[in-house]
Formats: structure tokens, C-alpha cells, sequence
């Protein structure tokens, strides 16, 4: 087979593959949101029920650390015109959505908040949402929200953290499931929402929009591979087949990441 035609093979597949995301696929939903002010500004406006909110910023993948290192990785960080911060995580799958996971998020967006030096009661209000596939409460509704209270006299705490899970399963006639339905579309003529459907024509029908999700495929494709590489390792580590330099040897882990597996273990 020639070069040339290894070479559209590869584009075709590359292609076919960026026809079947959606935005419930976390990086094609990131590279859509990147440095994109409209469609932030659209999806918080219906989860929030808030018309007239403006985003000021947001950033994709953006990665902060807890007080020991570990850093994490969120799909998008916004702001609002009222200094309120937003954390929007896509999951597919139901485990990566856990309640602790939430608490996490919110916990370090608080920790990297602040300067040093600076009053807690300067602390903004936060929002940690969560886009499910799936109902992960399975009680039907289109979103549910967390917030801390007084169990003693049922009143609100009022610390300004919120954590608010949307039902990606809800795809009824109101804002909020006509939003999940422009979620789950692969077609941009099948979307209610004109940002989004825009947005979405460009990285599936737009030369320079394709090339730039092509480089998203390559990476989603590297990374399905240290994912095997991940588990791998772990099951060489939990076996004791493998010391911790083994599997950074071996597996092509950084050192990092082969600690971080061993820490699961022994936790």
C-alpha cells in the first residue's frame, strides 16, 4: 500500500470518527467550549435558570493541585460578571461522577480561590456541576442540587459552595432538555441551540475545524493507550510483579503516575 493511501486511510478514519462525537464525549466537549464566551455563557445561563448572566472567562483543561501536589484536571473553569466561579465536568460514565468526586472539585476550587493572605470571607460562590449521560439518582428530575444545611433548623448554611448534577437523560421540550438533546446530537442540523449547533458544523464540517479535532483524535488515541498501560501497571503492582521503577521502566509511566497506582493499592 502506498504512503499516500495509508495516508487518506488514515484521514477517513480520523474523520469518521470525529462524525461520531458528541458533546457528551468530555475532550470533543472541551475543544468545543475552548475560549468560547458564547456557548459557557448559553449552557450556564439554562442550567442556572439566569438569562441575563455574562461569562467573563473560561478555560478548558485546566489543571489545579491540592496541598500535596496531586493536580486535577477540570473540562472547564468559568467566571461570571458577579465574580461567582464555575466548574463544569461532562462524565459518561456513572463512576466518574461520584459525590466525593464533586466534594473534591469543590474543595480545591476554594484551596486555589485566594491569595495568600487574603480574608476567607472573600471567598466566591462556587458552582461544581456535573453533566451525566445518565439519571445517577434515578428520581427523573432534570437536575439536582447540593447544598450545605443546618440539620437542626433545616435552614441553609449559606457558605456559597453549590454542587448541581444535570440529568443528561432529560430531553423533554423545556430549556434544560432541549440542552441535553443538543448534547447527545452528532449532527449539528439536529440541535435546537444555534451557538452550540455552530460550534459543533465547525469542528465536523470546517477544514481548519476537522484538523483541529484530528490532533483531539490522535491525543483521545494516546491516551486510550496509557490507559491500558495504566492498568496494566496496576496489576503488576498489585501482584508484586513489579516495583514502582519496573512500571515507569516498562510502561512507559512517569514516575507520577506509577506513584499514584501504588498509593490506590495500599489505600
Amino acid at each position: 500500500m502506498s504512503i499516500t493511501r495509508c495516508k487518506i486511510l488514515k484521514y477517513e478514519e480520523k474523520w469518521e470518527q470525529i462524525q461520531r462525537f458528541c458533546l457528551f464525549d468530555d475532550e470533543f466537549m472541551t475543544k468545543c467550549f475552548e475560549d468560547n464566551i458564547e456557548c459557557t455563557e448559553l449552557v450556564l445561563r439554562i442550567i442556572m435558570e439566569k438569562p441575563d448572566l455574562i461569562v467573563e472567562s473560561v478555560r478548558t483543561q485546566y489543571s489545579i493541585k491540592n496541598l500535596q501536589g496531586r493536580s486535577v484536571r477540570l473540562d472547564i473553569l468559568a467566571s461570571d460578571s458577579q465574580k461567582k466561579k464555575y466548574n463544569i465536568e461532562i462524565q459518561r460514565d456513572d463512576k466518574g461522577a461520584g459525590v466525593k468526586r464533586a466534594r473534591y472539585n469543590s474543595s480545591l476550587l476554594d484551596a486555589n480561590i485566594l491569595d495568600v493572605g487574603e480574608n476567607y470571607e472573600n471567598l466566591p460562590e462556587t458552582y461544581v456541576i456535573f453533566i451525566t449521560e445518565h439519571d445517577i439518582f434515578g428520581k427523573g428530575k432534570p437536575l439536582y442540587q447540593a447544598d450545605r444545611y443546618v440539620l437542626q433548623t433545616g435552614e441553609l448554611l449559606g457558605d456559597g459552595s453549590h454542587i448541581i448534577y444535570v440529568n443528561g437523560e432529560c430531553k423533554d421540550e423545556t430549556p434544560i432538555g432541549r440542552l441535553m438533546h443538543d448534547f447527545s446530537c452528532t449532527k449539528a442540523e439536529d440541535m435546537h441551540y444555534k451557538v452550540l449547533a455552530d460550534r459543533i458544523r465547525y469542528f465536523k464540517e470546517d477544514k481548519k475545524g476537522v484538523g483541529a479535532m484530528g490532533r483531539v483524535s490522535d491525543e483521545i488515541r494516546e491516551e486510550g493507550a496509557r490507559e491500558a498501560s495504566r492498568e496494566i501497571a496496576l496489576g503488576m503492582l498489585k501482584d508484586g510483579k513489579a516495583t514502582i521503577e519496573d512500571v515507569v521502566k516498562y510502561m512507559g509511566l512517569t514516575l507520577e503516575e506509577a506513584k499514584n497506582l501504588a498509593m490506590t493499592i495500599n489505600n
